[in-house]
């Protein structure tokens, strides 16, 4: 079983546990909301362009709408589930879906009080660490100074250079990628001159 597959089972219970009006970590979506979200993602084609494209959103808006309506088991075993077998994600679902069935797992856990991080094996934290790698380009892409993202097993990338000061934010993959993704619930330790960190952890981290 890949670690996203793993990581869907896990968000799965998580979401029954929390119930379908809890919180998350994105914005004003309870659980119903994301799991509408995962399901139009997967299965709506038509409406999944909107995710990413801003003249679809209001139509992918009302189709995540109508599916948030569903029983809410119904919504569960459609995620737990995962892609159709016509989805173009299900041959590439242990790559393509890792970082968002990751991501959105510790998004009902730690919106949560009191919640702690996870402790991932070292087999897990590697497989996260090129998503890391990758998330971070993009993600602060924005940073008017160098920033570099590193483990504190020694593993480190450089994600954006820029004349002048530098920012190091240390963690372990779970962690970085988390903030890469704009979550600002991580535990991370920072190295730079406190201005520069300071704007490096303001920045918009969205993609």
């Amino acid at each position: 079983m890949s670690m996203a597959q793993r990581e869907r089972g896990a968000l799965v219970g998580a979401m029954s546990a929390a119930g379908p009006d809890a919180p998350t970590l994105c914005g004003t979506w309870t659980v119903r909301d994301l799991a509408a979200h995962l399901i139009v993602r997967e299965r709506r084609l038509d409406a999944a362009p909107g995710i990413l494209l801003k003249p679809f959103a209001g139509y992918l808006d009302s189709v995540q709408r109508k599916i948030a309506e569903k029983p809410f088991p119904d919504l569960l075993e459609l995620v737990r589930t995962g892609p159709p077998w016509w989805s173009p994600l299900r041959p590439v679902d242990a790559v393509a879906n890792l970082g968002e069935m990751f991501v959105h797992h510790e998004d009902v856990r730690r919106a949560a009080p009191e919640w702690e991080p996870r402790q991932l094996s070292d087999a897990d934290q590697g497989r996260l660490w090129p998503l890391v790698r990758r998330m971070g380009r993009a993600a602060y892409r924005k940073s008017p100074v160098t920033l570099a993202l590193e483990t504190p097993d020694g593993h480190r990338a450089v994600v954006r250079e820029q004349p002048g000061d530098a920012v190091t934010l240390i963690g372990t993959p779970s962690e970085l990628l988390l903030h890469a993704f704009g979550r600002d619930e991580v535990r991370i330790e920072t190295r730079g001159e406190s201005d520069a960190v300071r704007t490096v952890l303001a920045l918009d981290r969205s993609v």
